[in-house]
């Protein structure tokens, strides 16, 4: 009788053990999906114009392209400091009237209020989102990361085009940046410690 209910005893327990052990493949299959779901969104995005996500490289102008003077669009600019990055950043102009084709130049300027210097780095994106295919940048901010010192000023310029066949219903372009800290919390954590160590050797 005893020996009836221990083989019970394991092949429950057996069970719990393999119950346990496919809880904890599906949580980890769960956590690695989470992680990875980002950067390949991020990859689909700059592929194909999603959520109007704009390309941070720079596009060689097509010298057979032809401005189109008959018609006006007007390109709207913005821009936004996400938390962690104590930077002022603004526009140069709210907006301007472009013919398609023509290569224009404009600027934004940012400001660094941190008591340190920060790394920053833009993120650009456009609106409507069909109109991403059409706006094409030659020189941008956006193609490297930007250190301001405490206190600093910069100008940055943005040198861009809109291709002639934007569709016709599409007159109004918005281009706004998302400036981010680019460099984590962790890492300046490690680096002061670091310096820190360094310190106390000395």
């Amino acid at each position: 009788m005893n020996s009836s209910n221990e083989n019970t005893g394991n092949g429950k327990s057996t069970l719990n053990k393999r119950l346990a052990w496919k809880l904890s493949l599906i949580v980890l299959s769960g956590l690695l999906f989470g992680f990875a779901i980002a950067p390949i969104y991020d990859v689909m995005c700059k592929k194909f114009a999603l959520n109007g996500r704009a390309d941070s490289t720079a596009t060689a102008f097509d010298k057979t392209i032809k401005i189109d003077k008959t018609r006006w669009v007007t390109v709207m600019f913005m821009g936004n400091t996400m938390p962690g990055l104590g930077w002022s950043f603004k526009p140069k102009q709210i907006s301007m009237r472009v013919h398609p084709g023509e290569i224009t130049l404009t600027s934004y300027t940012a400001t660094n209020n941190a008591p340190d210097s920060q790394l920053g780095v833009a993120v650009p994106s456009i609106t409507p989102e069909l109109a991403t295919l059409y706006f094409k940048k030659i020189e941008c901010f956006c193609f490297k990361q930007q250190t301001l010192k405490s206190g600093e000023t910069r100008v940055m310029p943005v040198m861009f085009y809109v291709k002639p066949d934007l569709p016709s219903d599409i007159n109004e372009v918005n281009l706004s940046y998302a400036f981010y800290n680019g460099v984590p919390s962790a890492d300046k954590a490690g680096l002061a410690a670091s310096v820190s160590g360094d310190a106390k050797v000395n």
